[in-house]
C-alpha cells in the first residue's frame, strides 16, 4: 500500500494490531458528537425521561453503527488519505493497520448497529440507522471524488442520529422529529463550508473536486456558509414554534444563531483561514449550546 510519499507502507500483520489504532479508525470524537445528537432526540421525544433501557439500547447500537461507518470511510479513503498532509499519519495510509482488519472491522460493527437498532430497540430506528449507513458509505463517500454536491449529500446522513434517536423513544416520526433534522442538515454545511476551506490544499491535492477546491478566492464558499447560517437562525426557532420548547429556548437559540451568523459575516467580508476557522469552531460550540438548551427548554 502507498503512503502517500511514494513509498510502499508494509501492511502490518493480525497479531500486531494496536487497539489505539482501531480505535482511531472509529473517529472518536465524530462518534460522540453524533451521540450527544441522537441522545438528545430520544429526550425530546419522550414526556418523561424514564425509559432508560431502550435510551441505552439506543446509544450503543448508534455508537457501533457509527463507528463501523466512520471506519468503512476510512478503509474506502485510505489511498487518497496518504496523499493529504492532514490525513496521512492516519492507521490506514501510514500503514499501521492493514486495510482488512479495518473493512471487517467496519462491516461488523455497523451491520451489529443497524441490527441492534431494529431487534432491541425497534424497527423503525434499525431502518433509519440502515438508511444512514448507506447513503454515507455508499453514496456520500464515493461522491466526494466526483462532485462538489458530496457536502449536501453527506449532510443526510449526518442529520439522522437525533431522528435515530426520536424514532427509538417514540417509534414514529412527528414534526419534532423533522425540527431536528432540518437543524442538523443546515448546521453541517457552514461547518463542513469551513474545513473544505481550512484545508482546501489537502483537499486539492487529495483530488477531491469540492466547492472549496473549485472556488479559487473564497467568495462563493463564504457567501453559501452565511446563507446556511442564516437558514439555521430561522430552523433554531422552530422547536418552539411547534411546541418542544417555551421561551427559554426561543430566546437562548435566537441570540445563539446570531452570534454564529456574524461569524459568517466575518468570514464573507475577510476570506482568510483564520475566519474559517472561527466558523469552525463556533458550529461546534453552537451544537452543543443549542442541544443544552434544548434539553433545558423542553416543555
Amino acid at each position: 500500500m502507498n503512503n502517500g510519499n511514494g513509498a510502499e507502507a508494509v501492511a502490518v500483520p493480525l497479531t500486531g494490531i494496536r487497539m489505539a489504532d482501531l480505535v482511531q479508525l472509529t473517529k472518536p470524537r465524530i462518534t460522540l458528537m453524533n451521540l450527544l445528537t441522537a441522545a438528545g432526540g430520544f429526550y425530546l421525544a419522550t414526556p418523561q425521561f424514564a425509559r432508560w433501557p431502550d435510551f441505552i439500547n439506543m446509544l450503543l447500537a448508534t455508537f457501533l453503527l457509527i463507528s463501523g461507518a466512520c471506519a468503512l470511510n476510512e478503509y474506502m479513503e485510505r489511498d487518497v488519505d496518504g496523499l493529504m498532509e492532514r490525513t496521512r499519519n492516519r492507521p490506514l495510509p501510514s500503514g499501521r493497520l492493514a486495510p482488512m482488519p479495518a473493512f471487517i472491522l467496519g462491516v461488523v460493527l455497523s451491520l451489529v448497529g443497524v441490527l441492534y437498532l431494529g431487534f432491541a430497540v425497534n424497527l423503525l430506528s434499525g431502518a433509519l440507522g440502515a438508511i444512514a449507513l448507506a447513503s454515507y458509505v455508499l453514496i456520500y463517500t464515493p461522491m466526494k471524488r466526483v462532485s462538489s454536491l458530496c457536502t449536501i449529500v453527506g449532510a443526510v446522513p449526518g442529520a439522522l442520529p437525533p431522528v435515530i434517536g426520536w424514532a427509538a423513544a417514540e417509534g414514529r416520526l412527528g414534526f419534532g422529529a423533522l425540527v431536528l433534522f432540518t437543524i442538523m442538515f443546515l448546521w453541517q454545511l457552514p461547518h463542513f463550508l469551513a474545513i473544505g476551506w481550512m484545508y482546501r490544499e489537502d483537499y486539492e491535492r487529495g483530488g477531491f473536486p469540492m466547492l472549496t477546491v473549485l472556488d479559487k478566492d473564497g467568495v462563493m464558499t463564504a457567501r453559501q456558509s452565511l446563507i446556511f447560517s442564516l437558514a439555521l437562525l430561522a430552523a433554531g426557532t422552530f422547536p418552539t414554534i411547534v411546541g418542544m420548547t417555551g421561551a427559554f429556548y426561543f430566546v437562548g437559540s435566537l441570540f445563539l444563531g446570531l452570534a454564529f451568523v456574524v461569524l459568517g459575516v466575518r468570514w464573507y467580508l475577510r476570506i482568510e483561514r483564520s475566519r474559517a476557522r472561527e466558523v469552525f469552531f463556533g458550529s461546534l460550540i453552537y451544537l452543543v449550546v443549542l442541544f443544552g438548551l434544548l434539553v433545558a427548554g423542553k416543555v
